[in-house]
């Protein structure tokens, strides 16, 4: 009989867990952010907990494993409502090599050292730094890397400035621009600031976005 507990108890959470995930969204197990790794650790725990108490109500692991799942839910939509909070709760994506130069304050301040950048680089099929016009440390802990042109000149990175309606004041500093700069250019435009879906700055110029067009 225990068997047949042990077993029942382990496709039922099987199928449980496959749901919850669905429900929380397609990501890769490499793009997880902190609050999605926690709760995928948790609930992988209280399961395995569940498999071998067998002899304990199956609820107590259920109601626990629910709970995680709607907090995940809350966050997620305080995140998207309120960018400062996304920005606590998964951290920003730092920029390690700007322009082809390493960033070695940023590399300090994310505890990020020469040896993880090298492997990385070579994990993208990079053979040296020379080639590398800007590498981003995304919050997933992976590493987006821009190479220079054909003629290894340096090329323009898309700098995000405007994501869904809110004006991304680090990003304004790291090109030395202003919030005024950019509220003139939506002014010039005839373009609210909440209609923008998404701006960027690349080579001297902005690209905007709107919802009304998506």
């Amino acid at each position: 009989m225990d068997y047949f507990t042990v077993i029942f108890r382990t496709i039922f959470f099987y199928f449980t867990v496959l749901v919850l995930y669905r429900l929380m969204g397609k990501r890769e197990v490499g793009q997880l952010g902190i609050i999605d790794l926690i709760v995928s650790i948790l609930i992988s725990q209280l399961v395995a907990i569940s498999i071998e108490n067998y002899k304990d109500t199956i609820f107590m692991s259920l109601i626990p494993i629910v709970l995680l799942t709607l907090l995940q839910f809350l966050l997620a939509f305080i995140s998207l409502k309120i960018p400062k909070t996304r920005d606590f709760l998964d951290g920003k994506p730092s920029v390690i090599v700007k322009s082809g130069k390493i960033n070695f304050k940023e590399m300090v301040k994310q505890k990020y050292n020469l040896d993880d950048l090298l492997m990385q680089l070579r994990e993208s099929g990079v053979r040296s730094l020379e080639e590398v016009d800007y590498a981003i440390l995304e919050t997933s802990g992976n590493l987006s890397i821009f190479k220079k042109n054909f003629f290894n000149f340096p090329s323009s990175y898309p700098f995000a400035i405007i994501l869904d309606g809110k004006i991304q004041e680090d990003i304004l500093k790291e090109i030395n621009k202003s919030r005024n700069w950019i509220e003139r250019i939506l002014k010039n435009k005839n373009i609210e600031l909440n209609d923008v879906f998404y701006a960027f700055y690349k080579g001297s110029k902005v690209f905007i976005i709107k919802r009304s067009d998506l």
